[in-house]
């Protein structure tokens, strides 16, 4: 069984017995014909919908689909999910993240942040020069910036916290 959750506002419960898809418990009868990898042809109750993969997260287990013009957000959770989730290890992947370091040495040629700012995961930090090349140094998790520990221009060694978190 899995639980669909669609734009944070409708819940689904969706299965499949043999050739038989079944959404809340009611069996629905559906023609569903994949196109290709991200399109799929539906008949549903005598109406015909084109529906479009346009986004997966599969780490997160989420993607974006297009039927018609509207797009829909669907987060997805399976029966291990809802183990994980009443044994409270649901939430493992959020490790808490207190500081960055220079991954090497080199030189910080720009603080792209300032005390104070929210960063999310995947957010440009500073950039660091380090053998002739230019590394954008990311936000390993979503965090707010406590304290810069340089400037630009400082020269760093490995493992130099560079910036604190929150």
């Amino acid at each position: 069984m899995l639980k669909i959750k669609v734009n944070d506002k409708f819940s689904f419960e969706v299965s499949s017995e043999k050739d038989l898809r079944i959404i809340n418990n009611q069996a629905i009868d559906a023609d569903i014909v994949k196109i290709n990898d991200r399109t799929f042809h539906v008949i549903h109750k005598g109406r015909s919908y084109n529906a479009e993969l346009i986004g997966i997260n599969r780490d997160e287990k989420s993607c974006s689909v297009k039927v018609g013009t509207n797009i829909y957000s669907m987060q997805m959770t399976d029966q291990f999910d809802e183990l994980l989730h009443q044994l409270g290890m649901d939430n493992l992947k959020a490790a808490k993240v207190s500081e960055v370091k220079a991954p090497m040495p080199g030189l910080v040629i720009r603080i792209l942040v300032a005390e104070g700012d929210e960063v999310e995961k995947g957010g440009n930090l500073f950039v660091l020069e380090a053998m002739k090349m230019e590394n954008i140094i990311k936000a390993p998790a979503d965090v707010k910036i406590k304290s810069i520990r340089v400037k630009s221009g400082d020269k760093v060694e490995k493992n130099q916290v560079v910036m604190v978190f929150a």
